[in-house]
């Protein structure tokens, strides 16, 4: 029985310290990008020795994808099953982009140094990936409202992902220093100007 007790505190006390080490690499990759955190910036953040940290994450894999899986948690992207409910397509339209725009700005750290950094680091690029997958998911689910020939669809489909990527919120916030709500408007009126062409 105390052996039993003994093995249970043990794992606690593991996934403790995995969880510390966890924080750090958010917080670090947030603070400064991924490329340029270091194990030993991970352990000093932690308050751990470096072979903990490689022996809870053994490869940059690894501790890409449990850094993305906390970052998701604390930061949840928008749930688009309620723009479903949503009829009026410049009302969906609307309301999605206006929520991921909201979301981008809320990660926007995270969001640039992750993808800044994806660029030259191909075990990042490969846990990123997946996001465009839900970046095309997210414009089905936009566009679907709309009455477009079906040869057009697929214009529809492509100035929707674009519309709603984290790099043209960057572009129109940051580099066009428009205000966020005509960002969004921008954006609808875009979409809605193409569907609505013969």
């Amino acid at each position: 029985m105390a052996r039993k007790y003994e093995l249970k505190k043990r794992a606690k006390k593991q996934e403790e310290t995995r969880q510390k080490i966890v924080e750090a690499i958010m917080d670090l990759h947030e603070e400064v990008g991924p490329a340029s955190t270091t194990i030993k910036g991970v352990a000093e953040r932690a308050g751990v020795q470096r072979l903990t940290v490689y022996r809870h994450f053994p490869d940059e894999r690894s501790m890409f994808e449990a850094c993305g899986a906390r970052f998701m948690e604390k930061n949840p992207p928008p749930d688009p099953s309620p723009w479903m409910q949503i009829d009026d397509p410049l009302a969906r339209t609307r309301t999605g982009i206006g929520e991921l725009y909201d979301y981008y700005s809320r990660t926007e750290r995270m969001n640039a140094n992750v993808l800044r950094d994806a660029q030259k680091m191909p075990e990042l690029a490969a846990v990123v990936e997946p996001i465009e997958q839900t970046m095309h998911q997210y414009a089905l689910i936009l566009i679907e409202p709309w009455d477009v020939a079906e040869q057009d669809q697929h214009y529809l489909q492509a100035a929707t992902v674009h519309a709603i990527l984290f790099t043209t919120w960057q572009s129109l916030i940051r580099e066009q220093r428009m205000d966020q709500a005509d960002a969004v408007e921008l954006m609808v009126r875009i979409i809605s100007c193409l569907a609505s062409c013969e």
